[in-house]
């Protein structure tokens, strides 16, 4: 059973930054995308960023381009979520998920298998 925990998360004044990681564990597969997601209070979750297996391939939400880069290594089977110039709106739980496919990501909550406990992010003076 594929395992993934974040970390990273806390308190920050806009314009600040933060790194997010998630750590995964337990593979049955020889690969798998992850996603970064968020929900802010009230709001559905939202797919901010993914990247492939291989990590040849990203995405990032129109609300997020510019700011946040994701990464991976595979070596130490984590991704991470460098989130610069963070904004009070970026507020939210950001959680990250496993995909089962090798040369894509998908932004969609539906896609993803594996889902990590989330960690808070919240953005104010």
């Amino acid at each position: 059973q594929l395992q993934l925990v974040e970390s990273g998360g806390g308190l920050v004044q806009p314009g600040g930054s933060l790194r997010l990681s998630c750590a995964a564990s337990g593979f049955t597969e020889d690969y798998y995308a992850i996603g970064w997601f968020r929900q802010a209070p009230g709001k559905e979750r939202e797919g901010v960023s993914c990247v492939s297996s291989s990590g040849g391939r990203v995405y990032y939400a129109d609300s997020v381009k510019g700011r946040f880069t994701i990464s991976r290594d595979n070596a130490k089977n984590t991704v991470y979520l460098q989130m610069n110039s963070l904004k009070p709106e970026d507020t939210a739980v950001y959680y990250c998920a496993a995909d089962n496919r090798r040369y894509s990501c998908s932004a969609y909550v539906g896609e993803y298998d594996y889902w990590g406990q989330g960690t808070q992010v919240t953005v104010s003076s």
